[in-house]
């Protein structure tokens, strides 16, 4: 979790650099139709911004946009405190500046949008775990073939909430070659999150090769709770479709 927090404020950082070089003022505009006008308050007056300063216009847009983005990181900073002393973690939520139309034109240089940006994602070719192709049999409904019925509900429940996820994508973790089940992207923060779903924990010899796989994931700072998700089962106890659900619905809505 220290790790976490040094990259927060690394980030806090380069997002205050960039800032503190961009014009001041509060970026906003108005619709009169179809046409919309720019505006500016700077020290509590508001100016005018003709089309021919477009220039201007995207600066303060930059710096709105990386203004929402340091709030953020500066409110995930507290709740990285807050966790390391032992307090439960709150929710937080910020105006998405990338979501107004206008805005994301001016921004066009800065960003791609993140609905896009996860599409694209999602449909990009990736490297897919070749060990025992035989054994994926079980179809899934967006059609993905996987090696059991529970990761097969699994995929379907992602599906069907809309969540971007890849099945088996290779992950490197000091040169080892790990395939997590599903590698899987936030669909409001675009965080990466991990999900390994363990089927045979009646197996002593398997159960011992679960455990070296998370103290290889804890290596490089992927925390299950935290960053990776985890579900098990034995032959007496199957993998609950509830259960799943409520993970989905705890990490990702």
């Amino acid at each position: 979790m220290m790790k976490e927090k040094q990259k927060v404020e690394d980030r806090i950082n380069d997002l205050q650099s960039q800032i503190d070089v961009l014009p001041s003022g509060t970026f906003f505009c108005t619709r009169n139709n179809k046409y919309y006008k720019w505006y500016y308050t700077d020290k509590g007056k508001t100016k005018y911004i003709p089309k021919s300063e477009r220039k201007l216009a995207e600066q303060l847009v930059k710096r709105k946009y990386l203004e929402s983005r340091l709030r953020k990181f500066k409110q995930e900073e507290k709740r990285i405190d807050i966790y390391l002393k032992q307090y439960s973690l709150d929710e937080f939520s910020s105006y998405h500046v990338e979501e107004h139309p206008e805005l994301q034109k001016l921004l066009s240089g800065v960003y791609v949008p993140l609905k896009q940006e996860l599409d694209e994602w999602v449909n990009a070719s990736y490297t897919n775990n070749p060990k025992e192709p035989q054994k994926l049999i079980h179809k899934t409904i967006p059609g993905i073939l996987v090696r059991s019925k529970s990761e097969a509900l699994i995929i379907n429940a992602l599906f069907e909430h809309k969540i971007p996820f890849r099945y088996e994508c290779l992950l490197q973790i000091q040169n080892v070659s790990v395939y997590p089940d599903f590698t899987i992207r936030h669909p409001v923060t675009g965080e990466v999150y991990y999900w390994e779903h363990f089927g045979m924990m009646d197996n002593e010899n398997y159960a011992h090769n679960v455990y070296s796989k998370l103290q290889l994931y804890q290596s490089v700072g992927i925390i299950p709770s935290m960053q990776l998700l985890t579900t098990f089962e034995t032959r007496q106890n199957p993998l609950d479709y509830e259960y799943v659900e409520l993970l989905i619905q705890y990490y990702f809505t």
